[in-house]
């Protein structure tokens, strides 16, 4: 699973939150396998053990006027509930602060990366970005059935968004932006690595796990993010019918 030979071939791809088409490109500077995600400056770590786990979180410093949304103590609220089983090998949950040229190309609440460098070091991540308070979310009116879901479930987050000519219009702002990422995003790359156990390390059989590991990394996007919504709507509903969020800034 962490075969740093094998780590980067979804570099440039959809899989990875951009595509090959962009007139920008985000560089990759020469002699390093790193992709742009994995490049972490100014940081702190905390560990915390939650449920017998070890988790690794990697804080990254903001620019002025970014700042991340959820603090440790959030995350590791929630990371408990999770069940213990689908942590995995998941060990390294990120805070990053992404470059402007980033966000202008790969713009994301967060992302799972399956095998992650760090310090030498290869784990699954989770990567949450931080929240620029002078960019806007912009909504396109021509919206996929997909696009009306998440425009519904964004509003249910609280984003307030302004209608123009063309397009839905909301500022950032950091509670709705919490909501979004702790609430939904968290959970939502946990469901894309539970989807990931399933299909690649449960089955047992060392030997073919290579191929499994294949066939998971072809399986269509949409595919993925089915099930990825389906554990995210599952264990949020449980969360909430529990009382266990929301709750108030830790």
């Amino acid at each position: 699973m962490f075969n740093p030979t094998r780590r980067n071939r979804n570099i440039g791809t959809e899989n990875q939150g951009f595509s090959q088409n962009n007139k920008l490109k985000i560089s990759t500077p020469y002699g390093t396998l790193k992709s742009f995600y994995e490049r972490i400056e100014k940081y702190q770590t905390e560990i915390r053990m939650i449920n017998g786990h070890e988790f690794l979180f990697i804080i990254e410093e903001t620019r002025e006027n970014c700042f991340h949304s959820c603090s440790v103590n959030d995350l590791a609220k929630i990371i408990q509930y999770i069940p213990k089983e689908d942590y995995g090998d998941l060990r390294f949950i990120i805070l990053r602060q992404p470059k402007r040229k980033e966000e202008i190309i790969s713009p994301v609440w967060g992302r799972l990366v399956y095998s992650f460098e760090f310090e030498n070091e290869y784990f699954p991540a989770i990567i949450l970005d931080s929240i620029d308070l002078n960019k806007r979310l912009v909504w396109s009116k021509k919206q996929t059935i997909e696009d009306q879901k998440e425009f519904i479930l964004l509003k249910e987050d609280g984003h307030l968004f302004i209608e123009n000519k063309r397009d839905f219009i909301s500022e950032l702002k950091l509670n709705p932006s919490r909501n979004t990422q702790l609430y939904r995003t968290l959970l939502h790359e946990f469901g894309h690595y539970v989807h990931y156990l399933e299909v690649v390390e449960r089955p047992g059989t060392n030997d073919a796990k290579e191929i499994r590991d294949d066939y998971y990394m072809s399986l269509p996007k949409v595919e993925k993010e089915k099930f990825a919504h389906q554990y995210t709507n599952r264990l949020k509903k449980k969360l909430t019918d529990d009382k266990i969020i929301p709750f108030e800034n830790m």
